[in-house]
């Protein structure tokens, strides 16, 4: 079963469907955005999307992607699933690869 729903930016709609385990899945209190391991970003950048978006310091912010690096994840951020679907829409147009958990 899939349910969409629309959103309206600007001029530009844009509709996005969902599987029903993942709006089950939205009903957990408590959801967790993280953010994954790529051979693409620098470190340079995930620490200035993690200062710039999800209000990290500097050294909070490197801490993240020495994990990132090794571990291959971190959570870096913890919350309501709509709030995560935020963050995780924000970042992702960074070019960083995240999920909500």
């Amino acid at each position: 079963m899939k349910l969409a729903y629309f959103c309206t930016m600007s001029t530009e709609t844009k509709e996005e469907t969902f599987t029903l385990e993942e709006i089950l899945t939205s009903l957990k209190t408590s959801h967790r955005l993280i953010l994954w391991n790529d051979d693409v970003n620098t470190f340079d950048h995930v620490i200035h999307c993690m200062t710039k978006y999800l209000d990290y310091t500097e050294s909070q912010a490197e801490r993240i992607a020495w994990e990132v690096h090794n571990k291959g994840k971190c959570a870096v951020l913890e919350g309501s699933f709509t709030e995560m679907e935020v963050y995780r829409k924000i970042l992702q147009q960074e070019g960083l690869t995240v999920t909500v958990d």
